[in-house]
């Protein structure tokens, strides 16, 4: 299921939005602190955002920009402020599109759901998961960090992927294991040990000394 994130602060719209995007079968996520868009849409990590240009404490704009430096996941301006020029400036901040106020529900679901095609589809963009500067790239297994590329095997993209999920949480051997080889039996737990010591050996070559975590006797976590 894709995943919206709403930054809209008229609550009337933003419900109204969410509804109708839930009937479309999306998961759908408003904004909570709007001077925290971009920690937000890192812990939602959303395949496409609606982003209005009149916010709280920043516009769309600013926010627009910040989530550009990391990440080229697809925004759709929604907003009354319609005129050629802040078109123009939404597009030249890095929007995909841009849908004026008022607008038919189901003209804008259909935008999203052509854009969502387009984009995941044909693998043109990925949303990203990011750790102390590091980032995931969802659907490339790779990871990058600073001016860093790293390519990630199948196994470890999907060990990185799984203790991001759960930052801040302790991921137990079981879990890693379950979601490395969709079992935790016949599996020699050693074959884990060495997915993890040749993902830390990768990640101490481009300076991410010590990102991953041993809480012995229990598992890893990213703190």
């Amino acid at each position: 299921m894709y995943k919206l994130m709403i930054v809209e602060d008229d609550p009337g719209i933003a419900e109204a939005v969410k509804l109708q995007a839930e009937s479309w079968n999306l998961e759908v996520n408003l904004i909570q602190d709007f001077r925290k868009v971009v920690e937000e849409f890192t812990e939602v990590q959303p395949h496409l955002i609606l982003m209005d240009i009149g916010l709280p404490f920043f516009n769309g704009y600013h926010w627009c920009s910040e989530i550009r430096k990391r990440s080229k996941v697809p925004i759709i301006f929604i907003s009354s402020a319609s005129d050629n020029m802040n078109i123009v400036m939404a597009m030249n901040m890095g929007a995909d599109d841009f849908i004026a106020k008022p607008f038919d529900g189901n003209v804008l679901m259909a935008k999203v759901q052509a854009l969502l095609r387009r984009t995941y589809d044909f693998a043109q963009a990925s949303p990203v998961m990011e750790h102390k500067g590091a980032f995931l790239n969802i659907g490339d297994y790779s990871l990058s960090y600073g001016e860093e590329k790293l390519s990630l095997s199948k196994n470890e993209y999907k060990i990185l992927l799984c203790l991001m999920e759960n930052k801040g949480k302790v991921v137990s051997r079981e879990k890693l294991m379950q979601s490395l080889w969709e079992t935790d039996l016949f599996v020699d737990e050693n074959t884990l040990t060495v997915n993890i010591n040749r993902l830390r050996k990768k990640l101490d070559g481009i300076g991410l000394e010590n990102f991953i975590t041993t809480k012995f006797g229990v598992g890893y976590i990213l703190e």
